[in-house]
């Protein structure tokens, strides 16, 4: 007997690039690619940066504005990349600018926070993490202009990876949090392997739709009761199936802990971040902003208690 999984269904993006995490990927088409230097922002997950120091790749930075979108002083060489994130999968409107404005041939997305968001036609490259959004132990995936060797190895270690999926689903979130940082740090090493078997298996079993569905019901919900009090402005016309609602409040600390004690587990991005971002409203975001859960394990029941408990210091 084996472990059972739902009828196989079409692997997401069928033709893209598989690899063992998101950075594996960027690594995999820097080293290709070779660009003299990578624009990145400076508010953006530290993992990212790992890759560009592994293939020897100068780093400069740029800032976003209160829009989340590139600054305007920002302006690239004609042998360099920019990486724009997607930033918590409501930048699509951003996205869309900024190929307008930057050679789309010198622009890498990252749409780790964006799984449902298509690739950008004209970009050189997009990569996704699709363990962002879904129960498994790992994955990365790229689609690109670029020709990128794929990897002779493949991952063996998604077994070593799976336990706190397995504990959460048996026990609680909090029984399975220290399996998920070692899992987190066993994804440390960005040197290329091929998605595991047991990855694409299990991307392959979900239902894609229903994912999608689910979470963009619960973003809108969330949205609607709270936009009034969210001082980060956010375009719900033109989203897909964000990773979660983006909310910034003037204390997010204060909210932070009222919703630990509900036990209503919020994610900090990215804490390292604060070291970087140089100016007053970048600092206020890494510090404060509250990314609230729109998982599809989620309803409108749980949407309400998330809002009940961040109205109540509100009002």
């Amino acid at each position: 007997m084996e472990l059972e999984l739902p009828d196989k269904r079409q692997f997401p993006y069928p033709d893209s690039a598989r690899f063992q995490s998101g950075r594996a990927a960027f690594l995999a088409l820097v080293r290709s690619g070779k660009p003299d230097r990578v624009w990145m922002p400076r508010y953006i997950c530290g993992a990212m940066l790992s890759p560009l120091e592994s293939a020897n790749i100068e780093c400069v930075w740029y800032n976003i504005n209160e829009h989340l979108a590139v600054e305007n002083s920002t302006s690239i060489g004609p042998n360099d990349w920019l990486l724009y994130v997607n930033y918590f999968g409501v930048c699509d409107s951003n996205v869309e600018e900024l190929l307008k404005r930057f050679p789309p041939g010198q622009v890498v997305l990252d749409y780790s926070q964006s799984f449902f968001a298509s690739p950008a036609d004209g970009a050189l490259a997009t990569i996704y993490s699709p363990r962002k959004f879904f129960g498994i132990p790992d994955g990365g995936l790229l689609i690109s202009h670029v020709p990128v060797e794929r990897p002779e190895t493949c991952d063996t270690d998604s077994f070593g990876r799976i336990s706190h999926l397995m504990r959460r689903l048996g026990d609680s979130p909090e029984a399975g949090y220290a399996a998920y940082q070692e899992a987190e740090d066993s994804l440390a090493n960005c040197e290329p392997k091929r998605m595991s078997h047991l990855t694409q298996s299990m991307l392959s079993s979900i239902d894609l739709d229903n994912v999608s569905r689910k979470r963009k019901q619960n973003f809108l919900f969330l949205h609607e009761r709270l936009k009034e009090y969210n001082q980060l402005s956010v375009d719900a016309s033109n989203i897909t199936a964000p990773l979660c609602y983006p909310f910034l409040p003037v204390d997010g600390d204060l909210l932070r802990q009222r919703l630990i004690e509900k036990r209503i587990f919020v994610a900090s991005y990215w804490p390292d971040a604060l070291a970087r971002v140089s100016n007053e409203w970048a600092e206020h975001l890494a510090k404060m902003l509250l990314p609230l859960p729109i998982d599809q394990r989620y309803g409108k029941k749980e949407m309400e208690r998330v809002v009940s408990v961040l109205l109540r210091e509100n009002a």
